[in-house]
């Protein structure tokens, strides 16, 4: 335990350090200028802070209501002595922050009872402590461990959707980075972006429920065909909502979400511009732009430069302006994605 002592007067100063050093496993550290003490004392963490009452310049009263407006100083355990009897300045000094007085001329054995007492309590304070932070640990261990498992079941339904809609595994990597993107270019937290990014694969996951003489189809739908097929983003809905993960929250509101349209005119609910909630406006850019660029069995891959100007041309309509904006903005990083999700075998359909 570290105890650090302040006052003016050295003889006082010696006395009380060898007191100190009377209880086991202590160490002292002295200062006879009271603005040099608080200096240190508030860039340490002493376990018990004895300090006097009358000094020059900064007084014990003025010492301790620096200390403890301290972040981080509020529990140190202080002990102040005074030559004074007054009951005012013991009652101001403990309305200061204050835990105890002990009057001049030092009593050794009440000495010795009271900062043993003080520093037993600084011993449980930090044992609860140690506590407490191997608790938060031990709880954040097992948090992310639920969540791995969560989100690694959340995957495998997506895998399960894929061997119906053959869009491939890297066309859901690279729209879920573009996802990642777009938010991170808007300000979303760490936390924030690491959902979208697992979350946004499963924006077609309802597709299991697509029969599969539509999902399958090789040519374009007719009209009743396509309000089938559309019916995939509110069963994708049904089937992630109602879950307590953050994870599968947000998963259930792309689902159900990404087909709207900036103007009104998208599926299943015609939503308009900010009543489409972002994840949604986020998740139908990137995955129209990779649908774009990537070759279907209906149709070649677009080249960038056309899928660009497609953005551009609805964005404001089918698109978020705002998402469009930051999306292209950063198209050189949109490139390297690409390029790093690359798979020449792709073929499939994207509704």
């Amino acid at each position: 335990m570290q105890i650090a002592i302040v006052d003016d007067n050295p003889v006082n100063v010696t006395l009380l350090k060898v007191l100190a050093r009377q209880l086991p496993d202590t160490e002292t550290v002295e200062f006879l200028d009271s603005r040099e003490g608080l200096a240190w004392c508030l860039a340490n963490d002493p376990d018990l802070l004895i300090v006097d009452y009358m000094m020059p310049e900064l007084d014990g009263m003025a010492f301790i209501e620096a200390f403890r407006a301290a972040p981080g100083k509020s529990l140190t355990p202080i002990l102040m002595i005074t030559a004074s009897s007054d009951t005012d300045v013991k009652f101001m000094a403990l309305e200061k922050g204050a835990n105890d007085l002990l009057t001049k001329p030092v009593d050794r054995a009440e000495f010795l009872a009271r900062t043993r007492n003080m520093l037993v309590l600084r011993g449980h304070q930090k044992a609860l402590s140690d506590r407490a932070s191997w608790l938060a640990q031990e709880v954040a261990k097992a948090t992310a461990a639920i969540v791995a498992r969560e989100r690694e079941t959340v995957l495998k339904l997506a895998r399960a959707a894929e061997y119906r809609d053959p869009e491939t595994g890297a066309h859901l990597l690279r729209m879920a980075h573009y996802s990642q993107l777009i938010a991170r270019e808007l300000g979303w937290s760490q936390a924030e972006q690491d959902l979208i990014l697992d979350a946004a694969p499963m924006h077609d996951i309802g597709k299991v429920g697509t029969p599969d003489h539509i999902l399958l189809k090789p040519g374009r739908l007719d009209p009743e065909e396509m309000t089938i097929m559309r019916e995939h983003a509110a069963i994708g809905f049904e089937i992630l909502d109602g879950s307590a993960s953050p994870f599968l929250q947000m998963a259930a509101v792309i689902a159900l979400t990404h087909h709207e349209k900036f103007d009104g005119s998208g599926y299943p609910k015609g939503l308009v511009g900010e009543a489409i909630p972002l994840v949604g406006r986020i998740v139908a850019v990137a995955d129209v732009f990779d649908a774009l660029t990537s070759a279907r069995p209906y149709k070649p891959a677009w080249e960038v430069d056309r899928a660009v100007a497609f953005l551009k041309e609805n964005s404001g309509s089918h698109f978020d302006p705002v998402c469009v904006s930051v999306f292209l903005d950063h198209l050189d990083e949109v490139l390297r994605i690409k390029a790093r999700f690359c798979d020449d075998s792709e073929t499939g359909a994207a509704a």
